[in-house]
């Protein structure tokens, strides 16, 4: 079963059965042996199956129920029996939080792997409410724990054949083997959250280093051979009794320094983190198990009885098997060419080095590298020109703004090693430091887009804003835990898990509301140009969770803001609707929305909708108002940009479920979206403590009701599954009064449809409620600014600029293409002359040959579009053509395509003016 502390282990290559006293458990001591007779009127080979995994009565008695209560359920079972009844014990056990058996002796058990038995488990919600939320979340953990454990396992296979020389007798697969398995004791040791990627990648190279200077020298290639600093004498091998005596030897260095930076360098690690993991988690896990005075080799003996009792304890799946390629370990196919992704080799006439496979170890670690080397080297401290925005403040913030870091830095590296395991404060007083550095940078770019906007350079009321500062702190947190995998939707991450650190996990340290930290996001992407597609991608979902849950919590200043909203009684709502149908325009910046309300509400009013009166222009309104109109009180920007985004996310929600559920019946759309939109205008309580495709699922299937269209709970449920980031809590748990939780359909019928039935009958009158305008919906506000441009006038030309000189462009380039670099060194002569051919020849490529009779297809390369044809279909543009022709008229064009990015983007036209 899994753990309920994140532990994990792997086993070896016979499974080891556990007994009364290596595998004690709550179940074994009220029923150690199954009694066959209390279960004649179950199948047989169920009831064997129970008893080869050791389960009491009562867990056989409840797997049976379930297993009776799905196959009722299901028109035709899926697969084989004792698979499912596989399936059927481990959700029970789960929920019963009790321990008969261990991931791997399920899985064998049933011949099935771990990917394949998660699909099996899955398999048996059929009625949307056998799964539990329990059983979900363990289910997500232990995926994503699998698929790091594989990753691990795959970068140590390739590293140990750089590291020993194979021998005809295969002594290095006893001394791999047990470094492995050491390696998972230390992991299982050191890490209470065993799927942090990057930790337990650092004490694998620390593992590894620890092994190769015990090896004699004929043992290692040559580079591990010189990278060890002193020379070794072969170690021996000792008993476990003289293990104890240890003690007396003088005490080993702890580390090698250039064995490590050799280890780290050659797996793109950095050294000083590596040297930290060392330092703390491995010399701890070395001491606790009596090897850190030894220079001997750890005994395989012992280290595998340590992680068997690990392994047995923790119940999960066994790590040692990995080393054995055994089945039930092993990836489907198409999990290792997605985990492995490697490229085609070039053809024999490119030169230029190969992309390297992009493993989720290679591509964390060149985010983390990337990371580094953004931010400034001495940037734990304001930068001169940040500091002069500090002096010119009326109010100099310096000390506030260091005391701030200081307390919230001790905050924050506690909660960080309580989550992630024993001594490991350290690494989150590193995540704090890199975020410092990431929080002055973003702060100075931010307050010369103000300065450079409003033209001061007095920022007081701003920067004496301890909410703003916690905020960017946070974000700047964020962006840094995201890089180092730490905080990942990939793990299912729900902040009801002590050992997540998955976003909202660094508001909840920093006692940060969510409607706050929204406020920065956006202008926090636009200020950082380097932050990468994924981390641009990561905080635009943390974005849309605040939008769908986490900014309706019940202690969220949200609610006061809209209930000042209403008070004041404005003549337009948060968001009036018929500004929906109108791009998502804002020119408004962190300073406008952490300041906000700052200006009148007349500003940037949305235009006026048939259901309110017209208002007078705004320029007339500007400096003076009409006598019988008494001033508006102040508009908040936060509020009013805040509902623009949220309606735009849940019709984008909608339309997706109604594209599932609704094609035969597109006229219902719209209508839905006015009950919809009506709901979170004008009874945004019932958003409280609640989620937003609540009250979606809700409003569909309400108003399918009324209009007489055969449309289920079961059936919306089931495609709102589809959505992305969806979770299944989202319709089994659903606040119906305080303290107290049920499913979808008693919401609706208790509070949804009490609460608007008028509104909702009305649709199925004769005069309904005019429907509400269909927001359009741009792309997404966030731009990559490594994306490519086209350029102006062509389809197939498009202009990328160069991020950084780091990442060389034969790394960048996909090598199936050839590369020209402007500026640099491009090789031999003769490949200028294959370019030339390139563009030149009518086929439009050097490699191609055609027939003479055949038809000429449309090229998937890039072309180059002359006079508005294409040379793909055989014509050919007058005068010459060279690359470095082409080359000058895509430099011409440059001004041209950013005129058209400006276009496109209306937000970053606002920004310019």
């Amino acid at each position: 079963m899994p753990p309920k502390k994140r532990h994990s282990g792997v086993t070896q290559s016979r499974e080891p059965k556990p007994d009364a006293d290596s595998a004690s458990s709550p179940d074994k001591q009220d029923s150690p042996e199954l009694s066959e007779k209390k279960h004649r009127e179950k199948d047989a080979k169920f009831v064997s199956l129970c008893k080869s995994l050791h389960v009491s009565d009562l867990v056989c008695d409840r797997a049976w129920a379930l297993w009776k209560t799905v196959q009722e359920s299901m028109d035709k079972v899926p697969g084989s029996q004792e698979r499912l009844w596989g399936a059927c014990l481990f959700v029970i056990v789960t929920d019963m939080d009790i321990g008969c058996f261990t991931v791997t002796q399920v899985l064998k058990a049933v011949s099935l792997n771990l990917k394949q038995f998660l699909v099996v488990v899955r398999q048996l919600d059929v009625n949307l409410d056998t799964i539990s939320t329990k059983v979900n979340s363990a289910l997500t953990r232990l995926e994503k724990k699998y698929d790091v454990m594989l990753a691990l396992y795959q970068r140590f296979e390739k590293t140990c054949k750089n590291i020993f020389v194979l021998t005809p007798d295969g002594k290095e697969r006893e001394t791999t083997r047990t470094c492995w398995t050491m390696f998972l004791l230390s992991k299982g040791r050191a890490l209470q959250m065993e799927d942090d990627l990057v930790i337990s990648f650092q004490l694998l190279l620390c593992t590894l280093e620890l092994f190769i200077k015990r090896c004699s020298p004929d043992q290692l290639q040559p580079l591990y051979q010189s990278a060890i600093s002193k020379v070794q004498t072969p170690p021996t091998r000792t008993s476990r009794r003289s293990l104890s005596k240890a003690k007396s030897r003088p005490v080993e260095p702890e580390v090698d320094a250039q064995l490590l930076e050799t280890l780290c360098k050659d797996n793109e690690c950095n050294i000083e983190e590596v040297k930290n993991v060392y330092q703390t988690s491995f010399m701890a896990f070395l001491e606790s198990v009596d090897l850190s005075r030894s220079t001997d080799f750890p005994q395989v003996n012992f280290i595998n009885q340590q992680y068997e009792e690990h392994y047995l304890k923790s119940r999960d799946i066994d790590g040692r098997l990995f080393f054995d390629g055994d089945e039930s370990v092993l990836p489907p196919k198409v999990e290792i060419s997605q985990v492995e992704r490697t490229p085609k080799k070039n053809q024999p006439d490119e030169d230029g080095p190969m992309i390297p496979p992009q493993t989720p170890i290679r591509a964390a670690m060149t985010s983390i590298k990337m990371l580094r080397g953004d931010l400034p080297p001495n940037g734990d401290q304001p930068s001169t020109a940040l500091a002069t925005y500090f002096k010119n403040c009326t109010v100099d913030p310096t000390q506030d703004v260091q005391k701030r870091l200081e307390t919230l830095g001790q905050v924050f590296s506690q909660k960080f090693g309580e989550a992630v395991g024993p001594r490991c404060v350290v690494y989150g007083r590193q995540r704090f430091a890199l975020g410092i550095r990431l929080y002055y940078k973003v702060m100075e770019a931010m307050l010369k887009s103000e300065e450079k906007r409003l033209s001061v350079q007095n920022f007081s009321k701003l920067l004496n804003d301890s909410t703003f500062h916690t905020s960017l702190l946070a974000c700047s947190l964020e962006v840094v835990m995201a890089t180092y995998e730490e905080s990942s939707f990939k793990n299912g991450g729900s902040d009801q898990t002590g050992t997540n650190l998955c976003f909202p996990w660094i508001l909840n340290v920093l006692s940060l509301p969510a409607f706050d930290f929204y406020k920065v996001i956006e202008s926090f992407i636009k200020a950082e140009q380097t932050l990468s597609k994924d981390i641009i991608k990561h905080l635009e979902t943390c974005e849309n969770l605040i939008m769908e849950r986490i900014a309706w919590r019940t202690d969220s200043p949200l609610f006061e803001l809209l209930k000042q909203e209403h008070a004041n009684a404005a003549p337009e709502p948060a968001e009036t609707p018929a500004s929906l149908n109108q791009p998502l325009q804002h020119n408004h910046t962190a300073a406008d929305l952490y300041l906000s309300p700052m200006r009148p509400g007349l500003r940037g009013l949305p235009p006026y909708s048939p259901a309110t009166p017209p208002q007078p222009p705004a320029a007339s309104q500007s400096t003076s108002q009409a006598p019988c109109q008494a001033p508006r009180p102040p508009k908040s920007n936060s509020l009013s940009l805040f509902y623009k985004k949220l309606y735009r996310l849940a019709y984008t929600r909608l339309k997706t479920l109604c594209s599932y559920l609704l094609s035969s019946n597109p006229e219902l759309e719209p209508i839905i979206w006015t009950l919809f939109q009506y709901t979170l205008q004008h009874e945004y309580e019932l958003m409280r403590d609640r989620h937003l495709d609540q009250l979606m699922m809700s409003a569909m299937y309400a108003i399918c009701k009324v209009k007489s269209v055969d449309l289920r709970f079961k059936s919306i449920v089931s495609a709102y599954k589809n959505l992305p980031n969806t979770n299944q809590e989202t319709f089994k748990n659903v606040l119906i009064t305080e303290g107290h939780y049920d499913s979808i359909i008693v919401f609706y019928n208790q509070v949804f449809m009490q609460k608007l039935k008028t509104n909702i009958l009305q649709h199925a009158s004769t005069r309904p409620p005019p429907l509400s305008p269909i927001p359009q919906i741009p792309r997404s506000p966030y731009k990559f600014p490594n994306s490519p441009l086209r350029v102006p006038g062509s389809n197939n030309v498009y202009i990328s600029p160069m991020k950084s000189s780091r990442m060389s462009p034969g790394i960048m380039t996909p090598r199936s293409r050839m590369l020209v670099s402007i500026g640099e060194s491009f090789g031999l002569g003769n490949r200028f002359q294959k370019i030339n051919q390139m563009v030149n020849s009518s086929e439009r490529s050097h490699k191609r040959t055609m027939d003479p009779g055949s038809t000429l297809k449309p090229l998937k390369r890039l072309r180059f579009d002359m006079d508005g044809q294409d040379e793909a279909d055989g014509s050919k543009p007058g005068g010459d053509s060279t690359l470095i022709q082409k080359l000058t008229e895509m430099s011409s064009t440059w001004s041209r395509m950013q005129e058209q990015k400006m276009k496109e983007d209306p937000e970053m036209e606002d920004e310019s003016q």
